[in-house]
């Protein structure tokens, strides 16, 4: 079937890659986790880059939820540390106007560590579940894709 020179151009201009130029410099737009043809990947995971697919299971939904997890331990751990680190202190500055600015920042950087770590309980609840329905969806989707590629009817 032959298209008019002018359909075929548009055809033509959708096959091309997208870019879009910022001050003088080409940029294009892609997916993080599937690399460009011309870089050799092929796995589709999140991340490796590759052209067979995404994948969200084991991947970035999961590897955030565990990096909210991981901060929020460490926030809980060093909000632990500044009381026993400023034992002491208090008779060593006695009589001092530094001992109560002192203990304001302290008190104030025991409460900031607090909210970072409630707030990272909530991410690490939130992307986990996230991670969850992305990989039962992505189960679901492909278990459908099989049923039709071999000829299963619903």
């Amino acid at each position: 079937m032959q298209y008019s020179d002018q359909w075929q151009e548009l055809f033509d201009l959708a096959e091309q890659p997208r870019a879009v130029v910022v001050d003088g410099a080409t940029a294009r737009m892609s997916l993080a986790s599937v690399a460009p043809e011309h870089s050799g990947g092929s796995s589709g995971r999140a991340g490796e880059g590759g052209g067979e697919g995404l994948e969200h299971s084991g991947g970035p939904w999961t590897g955030a939820s565990g990096a909210a997890g991981t901060l929020r331990t460490n926030s809980a751990l060093s909000r632990n540390c500044l009381g026993p680190a400023h034992d002491g202190v208090a008779s060593g500055l006695k009589g001092l106007s530094s001992l109560a600015a002192l203990t304001a920042v302290r008190e104030s950087w025991e409460g900031r560590l607090a909210s970072v770590r409630d707030e990272c309980h909530s991410l690490e609840m939130a992307l986990s579940k996230v991670a969850k329905e992305m990989g039962e969806a992505e189960i679901a989707v492909k278990s459908s894709f099989n049923a039709v590629k071999d000829g299963e009817r619903r």
